[in-house]
């Protein structure tokens, strides 16, 4: 179907219940073997909540579909162990470029400072995060993977639900406690529930081609309004593996999809923007329309959805997988919690509030992106090309030109599960944000911040000489260990380290100074991290109570 991808075919497998005997119950079933979907059944099955994956095919996704991957997002495939794989077979970049016509009028940089592990994006067809999803789903042996296994019916009820699956030896019932639904756009499970996804529907249409050409492009975003090449319209040049370059044509609302295919439609409108006789060969081509939508709660009882069956938004600024990573990473811990006794089922309501949240922002960006890229009167033209003239020399108008804003993670200031500052804090590692990375060594081996927090609650204490953490803060700090949360202690140092830690403490020695700097931290300053990596609270001193308190409030445990 592709000449640089062959698809995988994955066996089916009879399941035990087509095999005799009662229907089995799990604790969690995921449907959908997309990468929400395996992004989620991987983090539950990794931390040892035995999962069940339904997927109605047997390959992965064909054709064009995701392919930009944001530096939030390859943090959390780090922690589900993809992704190193995905930046390898992918293009890494930082910089995006906006012209109009034939000029540039604004650039931006993802990533201007240094000292992060990840970079600001990478272009990684779906494909290909799919198969590696997969790969480290079957390494799982408590995650089963079931392909050609099609829901039929879901009857959700107070405990969990029950699922009837169709399978080439036919029908069966399955019975889980959780119900993660990730089937996507046209979500079956959603229309069986009569749940309703509300939005707008953009009335314009795009061409997406997939071209395999060997060029000098450098690995950067590239965003044309109004070339010479496609006047009137607007043109997206993205480069992905195995030199495969993604370009989005405009076509307007009245252009015709079928007509548009047609390769004596595509090849001359590649023609006219490369400007050269160089060879290319069409690999996938395709027009699509899109839709930015969310529905009003992503929790109904013990039913739980995530990616685009909760949410869609238009593919400017690659906010559609992204945020669907995020989902999974914020539903997982609260989920395990939740099963495993340690936190009430409201904590998922968080799940929805600070999710929903997050799309509501997503949906905002991703609508004003469309309407600066696809103006719907005279007016709003004469205004964006006004803008991206001024662009050229004055810096205030670059801030108004959208070429799509790019995923960013939400910042969850809002949350019910943050701990307010009480002391004074600088920088934005403010409660409910995600963490950022910093270069660090462990036994004078370099590592990073963000491999070595996450998956549980930890305390980042910042002491300038390890010997400084005193018995008495470390006896206040066992007192939690009782709990059945059992935050970990983790000391980071200056970049000098000086005496030896207490036995049992892991020490990270902040070797660039960039912990101190993006964290704001002086000696005894503390911090409690969730499993997810966002900020729970923050103190200027160590105080085993307030953790405690903090601890009770992210889980909603509170009495």
């Amino acid at each position: 179907m592709l000449s640089t991808y062959q698809y995988p075919k994955y066996d089916y497998v009879r399941p035990p219940e087509q095999s005799g005997g009662t229907p089995q119950r799990y604790p969690v079933v995921v449907v959908g073997a997309g990468p929400v979907g395996l992004a989620a059944a991987i983090e539950l099955a990794q931390s040892g909540v035995p999962v069940v994956v339904l997927d109605d095919d047997d390959t992965v996704s064909v054709g064009s579909r995701g392919v930009c991957y944001a530096k939030r997002a390859l943090e959390v495939l780090d922690r589900i162990g993809v992704g190193q794989t995905c930046v390898d077979k992918g293009v890494s970049w930082n910089v995006g470029r906006t012209f109009f016509r034939e000029q540039e009028v604004y650039n931006f940089n993802l990533l201007p400072q240094d000292d992060h592990k990840r970079p600001g994006m990478i272009n990684l067809q779906q494909y290909y995060l799919e198969e590696f999803e997969v790969k480290r789903a079957k390494e799982l042996p408590n995650l089963d993977l079931r392909f050609k296994n099609r829901v039929v019916s879901v009857n959700p009820h107070g405990a969990g639900a029950t699922l009837q699956v169709e399978t080439p030896d036919g029908i069966y019932t399955l019975e889980t406690d959780w119900l993660v639904v990730a089937d996507g756009a046209r979500s079956s499970i959603r229309r069986m529930m009569n749940l309703d996804i509300d939005g707008k529907i953009f009335k314009d249409r795009f061409l997406i081609a997939d071209v395999v050409m060997k060029a000098d492009f450098p690995h950067e975003r590239w965003f044309w309004f109004d070339p010479p090449f496609h006047p009137g319209q607007s043109v997206l040049l993205h480069r992905q593996s195995d030199s495969v370059y993604r370009i989005d044509f405009q076509l307007g609302w009245d252009a015709d999809p079928e007509e548009e295919k047609k390769p004596e439609k595509v090849i001359p409108r590649i023609q006219a923007m490369l400007g050269d006789a160089r060879e290319f060969e069409l690999e996938w081509v395709s027009v699509y329309t899109f839709q930015c939508r969310r529905m009003n709660a992503f929790t109904h009882g013990h039913v739980l959805f995530a990616g685009d069956a909760a949410h869609q938004v238009s593919p400017f600024g690659a906010r559609g997988a992204n945020s669907g990573l995020q989902d999974t990473d914020n539903l997982c811990w609260k989920l395990k919690l939740v099963i495993e006794g340690k936190a009430p089922s409201s904590l998922l309501d968080s799940y929805s509030e600070e999710r929903v949240f997050a799309a509501d922002e997503n949906l905002m960006n991703s609508t004003r992106s469309t309407d600066f890229i696809t103006p719907k009167s005279k007016t709003s033209l004469m205004f964006r090309n006004a803008t991206l003239s001024l662009a050229r020399e004055h810096r205030f108008a670059r801030a108004l030109v959208n070429s799509g804003r790019l995923s960013v993670p939400a910042i969850l200031t809002g949350s019910s599960l943050n701990t307010p500052d009480s002391d004074v804090f600088a920088g934005d590692m403010v409660p409910g944000a995600p963490m950022d990375d910093a270069p660090m060594q462990i036994d004078g081996q370099d590592a990073w911040l963000l491999d070595n927090v996450g998956k549980h609650f930890v305390v980042l204490l910042y002491v300038t000489d390890p010997a400084q953490a005193s018995s008495a803060q470390l006896n206040a700090f066992k007192s939690l260990a009782d709990g059945p949360l059992a935050p970990e202690l983790v000391l980071v140092l200056v970049s000098e380290k000086a005496g030896a830690a207490p036995p049992g403490i892991r020490v990270l020695q902040d070797r660039a100074g960039r912990f101190a700097e993006r964290f704001d931290a002086q000696a005894g300053t503390a911090y409690l991290i969730r499993p997810d990596q966002h900020v729970g609270a923050r103190w200027r001193a160590l105080d085993a109570e307030k953790i405690a308190a903090a601890l009770a409030r992210a889980t909603c445990n509170l009495q």
